[in-house]
């Protein structure tokens, strides 16, 4: 990227992308809330949203690729697993998944303005770590939400990567499906780490491509602690098989 590109872009997210993001997620934020609370929550805890993804990455002008869509089954419940690059990875898999789900999110988004609100008007799933009765509810509640035949988008390694690399994966999306005796999907996300880091939230952001690649679902094949850790390993392997060939290698994230 040339300087001069650079620095062209930075005034065009000053002057245009940063202040019709904001406006767009504002309104997106109330659209989702009174649609949620008087309307259709299925339908209005998930368009919107998508649309709003959509709008974001449109205004930043990053170009999008996603491979794999076929491997999806209509009406197929599914438990979606992704590394967790970067802040887009939240429009690229919201926007472009092509899938309605419900996201199995960090406690701390409740607090962010408007987002926070709208996301529990439309029932995704907070994780909230404080203590293992409130785990167990955040568990019921996912749960719940696959047993109505809805998906959920999980990041197992429970937080942004610093490095670009994957760290480890966490169980719980796994005994899930486990459980439930639904497939898990994986998901490699590829550009985030590039666009916004999580060393630069609220930064400048990078130009970069986006790519999402969607799997094939891995069904189970028995029941129980065996199969939790066989699902896990393979999907942690088809996520990192997709990779950049420079971020892929096991790198430790110290506050996972």
């Amino acid at each position: 990227m040339s300087i001069l590109f650079k620095y062209l872009y930075r005034v065009y997210q000053l002057c245009v992308a940063v202040p019709l993001a904001l406006v767009a997620t504002i309104l997106t934020a109330l659209v989702t809330t009174v649609g949620c609370t008087l309307g259709n929550g299925h339908f209005w805890g998930y368009y919107p949203g998508r649309w709003w993804s959509r709008i974001v990455v449109s205004l930043f002008l990053i170009p999008v690729k996603v491979e794999g869509r076929e491997n999806m089954e209509p009406g197929q419940s599914y438990v979606f697993v992704a590394n967790h690059q970067g802040a887009f990875d939240i429009f690229l898999v919201y926007g472009y998944l092509g899938r309605n789900f419900k996201w199995m999110m960090k406690r701390g988004i409740m607090k962010i303005p408007f987002v926070g609100f709208a996301c529990k008007a439309a029932h995704h799933i907070f994780v909230d770590r404080r203590s293992p009765a409130k785990m167990k509810e955040t568990y019921e509640g996912a749960r719940r939400t696959l047993q109505s035949g809805m998906s959920v988008v999980v990041f197992p390694e429970g937080s942004r990567s610093f490095t670009g690399h994957m760290g480890v994966f966490k169980k719980g999306a796994f005994t899930l499906a486990d459980e439930l005796q639904l497939p898990v999907v994986p998901l490699t996300i590829n550009g985030s780490f590039d666009i916004m880091p999580r060393t630069r939230d609220w930064h400048w952001v990078s130009w970069h491509p986006l790519t999402l690649t969607i799997h094939q679902p891995i069904y189970p094949v028995d029941k129980g602690p065996r199969n939790v850790q066989a699902i896990m390993h393979q999907s942690y392997d088809s996520v990192m098989s997709s990779l950049e060939p420079r971020y892929q290698g096991f790198v430790e994230n110290p506050n996972q």
